[in-house]
């Protein structure tokens, strides 16, 4: 960069802003000093949620949560950043979180990008219905039936395009958008993972108005994504994974955040090691 026609106060005012953002954007691989930067949702009940009282709740976040305090980091050095579905990946190459924990599905797609650690959930696409509603018990019934998913979801598409061509499929800009068609009887049932619908239905609010049909549409193994080629790193949070496992903390953590939708969760997935 060419500075001949700047200052010397403005030089070293452009200096200064460089060094805040690099230091603000984690350039130590999701380090700020004696705190970690970590992923997840703020926007999934029972997963990743930011309450309006600005703390976080839900699976993930009581994950990341061990596994930070297995590092070495106590609550109080946690940093957490929101990791919308399609930054994922960018935040962990940035390097603007040390790792991502937010539903994260472990695909061959991402592993190209990202590793994995993990995987610490095992859960399938799923159809959320109204609790009285008996008419939807297997994917077939679905062709009748108007069914709500968030716009350009793998869910949605993997409903339309090879299980149930002929539902009426309405898709809407959140998931939150589709509980109120449901409850308001405008769509006959909403679809994605189990463990978001588990999720959704477990907010008091909610508790008792809606049910899981208990299907299993897809294997969706729930992974912790680190940056490329950081094995230790992705060694400690699977002895971490496995602690959690052992310990009894997951199932702990499991009936904590899904219990009241009554959903019928896998046992904990073997760590890939």
């Amino acid at each position: 960069m060419k500075l001949r026609n700047v200052s010397a106060a403005a030089a070293a005012a452009v200096v200064l802003a460089l060094t805040a953002t690099a230091c603000g954007s984690g350039s130590d691989s999701g380090s700020n000093g004696d705190k970690i930067n970590i992923g997840i949702k703020f926007d999934q009940p029972g997963l990743g949620l930011k309450t309006p009282d600005g703390t976080y709740a839900g699976f993930d976040v009581d994950v990341a949560k061990y596994v930070a305090k297995e590092l070495g980091y106590s609550e109080d050095k946690i940093n957490f950043k929101q990791a919308p579905s399609a930054e994922r990946e960018n935040l962990i190459k940035n390097g603007d979180v040390k790792f991502v924990v937010a539903s994260y599905s472990i695909n061959d797609k991402r592993k190209k990008e990202v590793d994995f650690a993990g995987p610490y959930f095992l859960t399938h696409q799923d159809l959320l219905v109204r609790a009285d509603d008996t008419s939807i018990t297997k994917v077939d019934d679905l062709n009748s039936k108007k069914l709500c998913s968030v716009t350009g979801s793998t869910s949605a598409q993997n409903v339309k395009e090879k299980l149930a061509p002929k539902a009426d499929l309405q898709q809407l800009g959140g998931y939150s958008e589709c509980l109120t068609g449901l409850e308001n009887k405008a769509v006959d049932a909403l679809t994605t993972d189990a463990s978001i619908l588990a999720g959704y239905a477990s907010q008091k609010e909610l508790q008792g108005k809606f049910k899981l049909v208990g299907l299993k549409m897809s294997d969706e193994n729930y992974g912790i994504g680190l940056k490329k080629g950081d094995d230790e790193l992705r060694g400690k949070i699977n002895k971490a994974l496995e602690k959690m496992v052992s310990d009894g903390t997951w199932e702990t953590l499991v009936k904590k955040n899904f219990g009241p939708s009554g959903y019928k969760y896998e046992p904990a997935p073997k760590v890939a090691n």
